[in-house]
C-alpha cells in the first residue's frame, strides 16, 4: 500500500492550479480539472484551501513571493534589475497571466483576498526606491510609487502581450534583443537624476529610410 505524502500532494495541487488559473482565470477554472491533473481528491483540495477563490489567492501570493525572492528590487543597478525582471517574466509568463485574471475578476476598486500581504510586498519595493532617491541614485522628480509601477510595466508588457510584441517589434532573436535594450534605455531615462546626461547607447532603428523625391530643380 502506497504511503501518503501530504506535501507532495499539495505541490501537485499547486502546480495544477497554477496552470489551470493561468489558462482559464478564476471564473473559468474548474476544481475537477485541478484534482484530475494533480491526481488528488477534489474534497482534499477544499479541505486544504476552502474554496476556489482562496486557492487562487494562495497560488498568486506564492508566485509573487517567488518573484520577489528571485528578482529583488535593485535601484542601484536599474539595467541589471530590468534585465532580470524581463527574463523572469519571459520564463514565467503565468505570473502576469494570473495578475491579469485577478484584475478582470476584482477590478480596481474591490478589495483583494490577502490584500494586506500584497501591500506589504509592494511597500518593501517602494521603500527600496525611496532609499535610492534619498541617496541621489535615481530621480526624485517622479514619486517612488509611480516610478516602480512604470518600470514594472515596461519590463513585463512584452511577455503579457506576446502577440503585440511579435507584430510591432518582430519575432526574431535580434528583435527581442533590440527591444530589451530599448527597455533598459527607457528605464535609465526614467530613473536618471536631473543632473545625469541622457544615455548615449539608445538603440537605433535599423529600418531603411523611406524613399524621398529628389529636390526640385532651381533656376
Amino acid at each position: 500500500m502506497a504511503v501518503r505524502d501530504p506535501e507532495a500532494t499539495r505541490a501537485r495541487i499547486f502546480d495544477a492550479a497554477v496552470a489551470e488559473f493561468a489558462r482559464f482565470g478564476i471564473a473559468g477554472a474548474r476544481i475537477d480539472r485541478i484534482a484530475s491533473e494533480a491526481k488528488a481528491n477534489k474534497q482534499l483540495i477544499y479541505a486544504y484551501y476552502g474554496n476556489k477563490a482562496e486557492l487562487f489567492a494562495q497560488v498568486l501570493e506564492k508566485k509573487m513571493l517567488d518573484l520577489a525572492v528571485s528578482v529583488p528590487v535593485d535601484a542601484d543597478d536599474i539595467d541589471g534589475w530590468m534585465d532580470r525582471l524581463i527574463e523572469y517574466h519571459a520564463t514565467h509568463p503565468e505570473v502576469l497571466r494570473l495578475l491579469f485574471w485577478e484584475g478582470i475578476e476584482y477590478g480596481g476598486t474591490e478589495e483583494l483576498p490577502h490584500e494586506y500581504e500584497r501591500q506589504v510586498h509592494y511597500d518593501s519595493k517602494v521603500a527600496a526606491f525611496k532609499d535610492a532617491q534619498a541617496r541621489g541614485v535615481i530621480t526624485d522628480a517622479i514619486p517612488a510609487t509611480d516610478l516602480l509601477f512604470m518600470l514594472v510595466a515596461l519590463a513585463g508588457w512584452a511577455s503579457a502581450v506576446p502577440q503585440m510584441r511579435r507584430i510591432l517589434v518582430g519575432a526574431e532573436d535580434e528583435d527581442r534583443a533590440r527591444l530589451r535594450a530599448s527597455v533598459r534605455a527607457a528605464a535609465r531615462r526614467l530613473t536618471a537624476p536631473a543632473d545625469t546626461p541622457a544615455p548615449a547607447d539608445t538603440p537605433v532603428a535599423t529600418e531603411a529610410p523611406a524613399d524621398t523625391d529628389p529636390p526640385a530643380a532651381t533656376g
